[in-house]
Parts: C-alpha cells; sequence; structure tokens
C-alpha cells in the first residue's frame, strides 16, 4: 500500500515548541510529533499500550530531567524513547512487581533541518533497526528557514495525488490563468531527465519563456527533482540568488493525502510581493490541482481500467517503476537499482 523503510516529511519546526506535542496521521498510523524540554524533536506511536487511547490527549510533563507524555486516561506516563515510566494505580508492591519495560508505545527515529521535521518509517518487522539511509536535504545555503508554508488535502491515494502533481499535459486545462498560462500560450517542449538517487531529475534548463512569473526572475534556471516517497523539490537560480520550492506529498490514509509546499528564497523578486499575495497564488495553484484529483475520485470509484502514454505519463512510470525497484530492494536485500535511464521527453503544455 505505501513504500516503507523511507524518511517521511512529519512536521515543521516551528509546530513544536519545547514541551509541546501535536496528533497526525501517517501512513493510516496514528503518530505523536513532539519536541522535549532540552528542544529535542521525537516521535512515537500515538496510541496508549493500555487501554488505546490517543496519547496526544494528555501532557507532555517534565520529571527528573526526562520529558514524560502522559497518557489522558489513567496518567500512564511514556519516555521519548517509547518506553513506559510510570503507572500511578499501582501500589508500592504492585510497581515492585511488575516489569515496566515490557511496556512500550513505538518510537520512530526522527531528523531535524531546515525547518523541517522528518520520520523515518520502516515496516514493523523493522521496527527496532536503525535507519538505512540519510535524511534528505535540501540543496539550499546553509541556515536557511521556510519563509512560506502553503498546506492542502487530497481525498486521494498518494499514487494519485503524486502523479498528478508532476504531470505536465493538465497546466494548460487546469491551471490556466493570466499570471501562468494562457491556452494561445500552449507550446511544443522537450525537456532532458536523469536519475538522481532514489527518484528523477527534469535537468537544469531555462523555464519556458510561456511562464510569466520566471521571467521576471531575469534569466533562471530550473531543476525539478522528485524522489521517494513523495518529495519534489523544484530550485529557480538567477544571478546566485535562489527560489526553492519543496513540496511533501505524504499519504495520510488509504484515501488522503497531506499536500505540504515550504518556499526558501533569497532572491529579489519574492521580497517585493508581500508573503500573503504569494501564498494566495501557490493556494490557488494547488487547489485547481486538489479539486481536479477529488473530481476524478468519482470515476475511479467505478475501477476503470487506466492507461499512461508517452511522452507527457513517462513521469508517472517511473514514479511506478521505482516504487516496484524498492520493494524488491526490501524484499531481498538486493542494493536497489534505479529503473531511470536518462531521456528527452517532448509534450505540449
Amino acid at each position: 500500500m505505501f513504500v516503507r523503510d523511507l524518511w517521511y516529511f512529519g512536521a515543521l519546526s516551528s509546530e513544536l515548541k519545547p514541551g509541546q506535542h501535536l496528533h497526525r496521521e501517517l501512513l493510516g498510523q496514528p503518530i505523536l510529533f513532539g519536541r522535549d524540554h532540552q528542544g529535542r524533536a521525537y516521535a512515537l506511536k500515538d496510541i496508549c499500550p493500555h487501554r488505546g487511547i490517543l496519547l496526544s490527549g494528555g501532557e507532555a510533563q517534565e520529571h527528573g530531567g526526562e520529558t514524560h507524555v502522559e497518557c489522558p486516561y489513567h496518567g500512564w506516563r511514556f519516555r521519548t524513547d517509547g518506553s513506559c515510566a510510570a503507572i500511578p494505580s499501582l501500589t508500592a508492591d504492585q510497581a515492585q512487581a511488575m516489569d515496566l519495560t515490557k511496556i512500550r508505545t513505538r518510537a520512530f527515529s526522527v531528523h531535524e533541518d531546515q525547518g523541517l521535521i522528518w520520520i523515518y518509517y520502516a515496516g514493523e518487522e523493522d521496527a527496532d533497526k536503525p535507519p538505512a539511509l540519510n535524511p534528505p536535504k535540501l540543496d539550499i545555503p546553509e541556515g536557511h528557514k521556510p519563509k512560506l508554508v502553503v498546506r492542502d488535502v487530497f481525498n486521494c491515494h498518494v499514487d494519485h495525488a503524486v502523479i498528478g502533481l508532476m504531470d505536465p499535459a493538465h497546466i494548460p486545462y487546469i491551471h490556466r490563468q493570466w499570471w501562468w498560462r494562457s491556452a494561445s500560450s500552449v507550446h511544443e517542449k522537450e525537456k532532458k531527465f536523469g536519475p538522481v538517487e532514489r527518484g528523477f531529475s527534469m535537468l537544469p534548463h531555462v523555464p519556458s519563456k510561456n511562464s510569466y512569473l520566471y521571467r521576471l526572475m531575469g534569466e533562471p534556471q530550473t531543476e525539478i527533482r522528485f524522489e521517494l516517497p513523495g518529495l519534489r523539490t523544484e530550485y529557480v537560480k538567477a544571478g546566485g540568488k535562489h527560489f526553492t520550492g519543496f513540496t511533501a506529498v505524504t499519504p495520510t490514509n488509504e484515501n488522503s493525502t497531506a499536500i505540504t509546499i515550504v518556499g526558501y528564497w533569497d532572491h529579489w523578486l519574492p521580497t517585493l510581493v508581500p508573503n500573503a499575495l504569494i501564498k494566495l497564488g501557490i493556494e490557488i495553484f494547488v487547489g485547481q490541482d486538489r479539486d481536479a484529483v477529488n473530481a476524478q475520485q468519482v470515476g475511479l470509484a467505478y475501477d476503470p481500467k487506466l492507461m499512461l502514454i508517452h511522452d507527457s505519463d513517462v513521469q508517472a512510470k517511473w514514479y511506478f517503476a521505482l516504487k516496484r525497484a524498492w520493494d524488491k530492494h526490501r524484499e531481498t536485500g538486493e542494493p536497489f537499482k534505479n529503473p531511470v535511464k536518462p531521456a528527452s521527453l517532448r509534450w505540449r503544455s
């Protein structure tokens, strides 16, 4: 259903202050993201193993220099490594007889960098193993933090969200507006692609001349990278400055996908425009994708046979091939082999 043994985007650093936590659903499972009182991020399965209530409904407390998450139902306390620290209802002799080390909720590896909190989601059989690969890192200057965040939810499986967002042929129809595309601006395009780690890149190129906003940046170079599990990053560089748009397409459950777009920049153009206006433009753009994908679910409910064509759907084909290759790597233990080969793709958009 979902690819495992990979780093997923979990939360923004700005969402968590020391001693706070929040609830997320990820890959159909409840996750508690928190920050201990010393400022370190952590993640737990958001289920109390006692009676199943969400731990995030309780408080994060400090006990002896440790952060404990207190269950709101019976006060059981759990450390940030998932181990049970206390069961208040036990009498002194009962507490001495009970082995609390056998009681725990699952803890996940987390990594925080560039204003993003990542969670490593392995299969249950590998829950206690350390991450097998390094966390993602954006190619931006050190110390840059998010300047803009846009969120949305698509009511679909993550696969439809991913291939919907990477699809180049829908742009003249779904995203037709004066500041981005017009019906008369459609023309033939050719882009070169190549493999990257667990994904592929639309290699650095001069943006299309029918992109009005790109023209305002001068003479930019654009690269768009996609990597499993659903990470899309667009790098726009001009005159030694950059605008970077990172998009995390994260499965909430089988029928819901969270979209998080984070913008970083030091280019002069965005600084001339109010953040609220930039955010509004991105929200309109993503909302059009959301409405299209949500409308698609009506037809998909009838389980039709679908097709992918050349060349505009090749990126979607690569996505499914990457998932199959990753699953094979996990099942066999053989090194992952990226199925993407260098290619030049053409389409009208």
